[in-house]
């Protein structure tokens, strides 16, 4: 049996941000939801490439102010977690390494197979309660990405407003009009 190649104890309470900056730089993702330590292994190169395309593609079209960054960190109610793709407002402090919801236009998530549940109920439930307005979740479908845009609804909860296919490029409104299409992107 391997042995860990880093020591570390469980704080005696639930987990806090400040835990996470003496977990290693391993690659990993670490995450806190409820005062619990989530850890989900790297993504594959497939997942990274589609985040980076989706990414240069709305940042191609952002009016000045607005910045796309990737997996910078989100504080939530309860925890802190990092989207694969945060949009941050004009003005947002640029200094900061765990990004406010105030400060945050629309999260998305590339799901991949070690994350499919939290990217489809756990995530967007946090994020919802955090006051984001808009969340995107895109799945790698038969025959390409497929984008799942949500609005922030009444009580807490994400609308769906559309489904975006390889074969549906549209104009979409959020964070502000862009066009968006998906047969562009890596498969």
């Amino acid at each position: 049996m391997a042995q860990p190649t880093y020591e570390w104890r469980p704080p005696d309470r639930g987990w806090r941000e400040q835990d996470l900056f003496d977990l290693p730089a391993d690659g990993n993702r670490y995450e806190i939801i409820d005062g619990s330590l989530h850890v989900t292994p790297p993504a594959g190169p497939e997942h990274h490439e589609l985040a980076d395309e989706i990414r240069m593609a709305i940042r191609q079209t952002a009016p000045t102010g607005w910045r796309v960054i990737r997996e910078i960190g989100v504080q939530v109610p309860g925890g802190n977690l990092i989207p694969d793709l945060t949009v941050l407002l004009p003005g947002a402090p640029r200094e900061r390494m765990w990004a406010e919801p105030k400060n945050i236009a629309l999260v998305m998530e590339v799901e991949s197979t070690g994350s499919r549940r939290h990217d489809r109920f756990t995530k967007p439930a946090l994020y919802a309660e955090a006051g984001i307005p808009h969340y995107w979740r895109v799945e790698r479908g038969d025959f390409g990405p497929v984008v799942y845009r949500y609005r922030l609804g009444e009580g807490d909860h994400y609308e769906l407003l559309s489904t975006i296919g390889p074969d549906d490029a549209v104009t979409v409104d959020e964070p502000w009009t862009m066009r968006l299409d998906p047969s562009v992107w890596p498969r």
